[in-house]
């Protein structure tokens, strides 16, 4: 049955850190009413798998440092489905307003007349906060946090880290798992101290999740122990607090609680 180019549109869609029970309840059903998916390469296999029967499945591959989909490929993608009137999900890894280009792609669709919903989804600074007991905020420790991504340029972190020398923010900094130390110099030459609290946790809010410990002077060197995944660093005082007990495997979590209309019965 043709479908009617006037009825398309494009949710953008947080996928939360991995695990489906992790999206809300809005992501999933979402997912599952899609008719064109175009979703990011660290989206689970189970997240996807969400999608009905004859729903379109694009991989866009966007991951950082690997081969991606041009961010023009991508928007030409949505705009092409959604002119011919298919409801099209952009699944995101985490919350799409967080290093997710939410805005572009919002602005591009919106300038070509398609109208855009988010869905916001769990940050992967989030997941990892709960899922080794640690707050991102607290009392005489923590007053802010900042969501900021690290990469060089020309050899040398780029960007403004005067934010860095606050002893009360907490720095969530994703992506920068390859640029450990020169992370650790660039915040150290701002005026955090050497010893300030810093973790890293690879693959946060998944089963296989891994907590690195150690302070800003061994960041790195902790790092180097990862094993390849998805690294979001931690600095500040609310990183001491972190426990290797407090990771709940989300693989232990009863069957019930898993969000999905084919798990819980949803017609």
């Amino acid at each position: 049955m043709p479908h009617d180019p006037s009825s398309g549109r494009v949710l953008l869609v947080g996928a939360g850190p991995g695990p489906v029970d992790l999206m809300t309840v809005r992501a999933v059903r979402a997912v599952e009413s899609a008719q064109a998916l175009l979703y990011d390469a660290l989206i689970s296999p189970e997240a996807i798998a969400l999608a009905p029967p004859g729903c379109v499945r694009i991989q866009t591959g966007k991951r950082a440092g690997k081969p991606s989909m041009d961010q023009d490929e991508i928007n030409r993608l949505m705009l092409r489905w959604a002119r011919k009137g298919l409801r099209v999900v952009r699944l995101k890894g985490g919350d799409p307003s967080i290093f997710g280009r939410v805005g572009e792609e919002a602005a591009f669709l919106k300038a070509h007349g398609v109208p855009v919903e988010v869905v916001p989804g769990v940050t992967a600074a989030c997941a990892a906060a709960a899922q080794f007991g640690f707050p991102l905020t607290h009392r005489g420790e923590a007053r802010r946090v900042v969501f900021t991504t690290a990469r060089l340029e020309a050899g040398a972190l780029a960007g403004d880290w005067s934010a860095a020398a606050d002893p009360q923010a907490t720095m969530a900094v994703y992506m920068g798992g390859e640029v450990a130390a020169a992370l650790s110099a660039k915040m150290i030459a701002a005026g955090r101290s050497p010893s300030t609290p810093a973790l890293a946790v690879e693959q946060a809010g998944g089963p296989e999740a891994r907590l690195y410990r150690g302070t800003l002077v061994t960041l790195a060197e902790r790092l180097s122990q990862t094993g390849g995944g998805p690294v979001l660093i931690v600095i500040g005082e609310v990183a001491a607090q972190a426990e290797a007990q407090g990771d709940r495997r989300l693989s232990e979590l009863p069957e019930k609680t898993m969000i999905s209309g084919r798990r819980s019965g949803r017609a």
